[in-house]
């Protein structure tokens, strides 16, 4: 696993200690905000390192920009260029309606590494509001940009960045009746795709464990359903046990010492059960002959929201870990499936079936303010972003000629607005994501 380094890059001189002042920050709650101008210059650069200035400068920029909180001014627009040990003129930048102005500067350092420095204005305020050195492998020179970018977002934002992330996601190819699915990984941003299991084994269900060493997931491997676990550093699969039938749906704990699990048990019961990785062993959360399934911990790992249909429908029920209380949230019109706690705590993230429409929505944990994101023919498998700003699914075209399935995966926010698809390889389709914590 890649290691970055950052640490503060302090001023030395007075002349940019700043005024007390109300600091700029952009409200990303509000339903529709006008997106805030800001300037991203060039990377200062030696001339041989140019080129991989050119592509940092504009990761960082795509990734504000992909947010619908930044207008990122067009270059052709700008009034000067302003070296790093420069002052802005500040009034230049305001006649073109900057409110924001990045600096930053890309060289060598030892040990085969580069390093970035950057400094973000306030234009209007005529200060300085941020300041970093970011260090990191030379084989990892994006991942610089993506950090950047999540220093500008939460220093501008006060949220969570989330461009320092990975999403892992089932890559299907093939005709219907032929159809391969793999495990996939790619930055958030849809860049660096590479496969992560082999095409002859049947993969479903892929989630990250919160530390990135491993992925738990579905195989049918020798046409048996069953749960794996997957090294990510040494590529080592490891079957999760036998428990006397099929299992699937898992998902880790916040902590990565358990997994809860779904487990098909020779009488036809579903039910979900909680394996504990340390001990081996596994405790059973629900009993009878409901189908409940597709668990997801809540961010203090003391609850499971899950889907049951022991109320006659399809429906999303949290549950106490402590004593196995539970009670059914959703209550709208339709089904509900594949909750997902968020981050934060303050939202549940749900599929939604109704009026022959597939539904991605959010609700709070008590089963109020329920908010649909998106609808369409098909769509499921919420994801959250970290910091729970964000959120990742797939949506399936409708196929009239029956003979193939194109999916895709998209994001959006919160407040619904800026729904945006990730690109794929060509004739890949991308379905089940999951977001990634911030890489390690």
């Amino acid at each position: 696993m890649l290691k970055k380094y950052i640490y503060p890059f302090f001023m030395l001189f007075a002349l940019f200690i700043p005024p007390a002042r109300a600091v700029l920050q952009v409200d990303i709650v509000a339903g529709d905000v006008q997106p805030i101008p800001i300037v991203i210059q060039e990377f200062e650069s030696p001339a041989k390192l140019k080129k991989q200035a050119v592509e940092l400068r504009d990761v960082v920029a795509n990734d504000l920009k992909s947010t619908g909180l930044f207008r990122v001014i067009n270059k052709d627009a700008f009034p000067e260029f302003v070296k790093m040990d420069m002052m802005p003129d500040f009034n230049s930048w305001a006649m073109i309606k900057a409110q924001v102005l990045v600096q930053a500067k890309l060289s060598e350092s030892a040990d085969d590494k580069y390093e970035v420095r950057y400094y973000v204005w306030d234009v209007a305020g005529k200060e300085q509001i941020e300041a970093q050195s970011i260090v990191a492998s030379i084989k990892s020179a994006r991942r610089l940009a993506h950090i950047v970018a999540d220093g500008i977002y939460e220093r501008l934002t006060g949220e969570y960045g989330y461009f320092d992330t990975q999403i892992t996601f089932i890559a299907e190819t093939g005709s219907m009746n032929a159809r391969k699915k793999r495990m996939a990984i790619m930055d958030s941003d849809g860049h660096g795709f590479r496969y992560i299991s082999d095409e002859n084994t049947f993969v479903m269900s892929p989630h990250f464990s919160p530390n990135m060493q491993t992925m738990v997931f579905l195989s049918y491997r020798d046409n048996e359903p069953m749960i794996w676990t997957l090294d990510m550093n040494t590529g080592a699969q490891r079957r999760l046990g036998k428990f006397g039938g099929m299992t699937f749906a898992p998902r880790f704990s916040p902590d990565g010492n358990r997994i809860a699990l779904t487990l098909a048990d020779a009488k036809g019961n579903i039910n979900m059960h909680e394996y504990d990785m340390e001990s081996r062993t596994l405790r059973q959360l629900t009993f009878g002959e409901s189908i409940d399934t597709s668990p997801s911990y809540s961010p203090d790992g003391r609850q499971i929201a899950f889907n049951s249909d022991r109320s006659g429908s399809q429906q999303i029920h949290v549950m106490n870990l402590a004593d196995l209380t539970e009670k059914r949230i959703s209550y709208g019109n339709g089904r509900y499936a594949t909750p997902a706690w968020g981050p934060r705590g303050d939202f549940i993230a749900f599929t939604k079936m109704a009026n022959d429409t597939f539904y991605i929505g959010i609700m709070t944990p008590a089963g109020r303010q329920e908010k649909v994101l998106a609808g369409g023919w098909f769509m499921e498998s919420p994801s959250w972003a970290p910091g729970g700003r964000r959120l990742v699914y797939y949506e399936t075209e409708k196929i009239d000629d029956g003979m193939g399935r194109v999916s895709h995966i998209r994001s959006v926010d919160i407040t619904g607005q800026n729904n945006y698809e990730l690109p794929l390889p060509k004739g890949i389709s991308g379905t089940e994501p999951t977001w990634s914590p911030r890489l390690p």
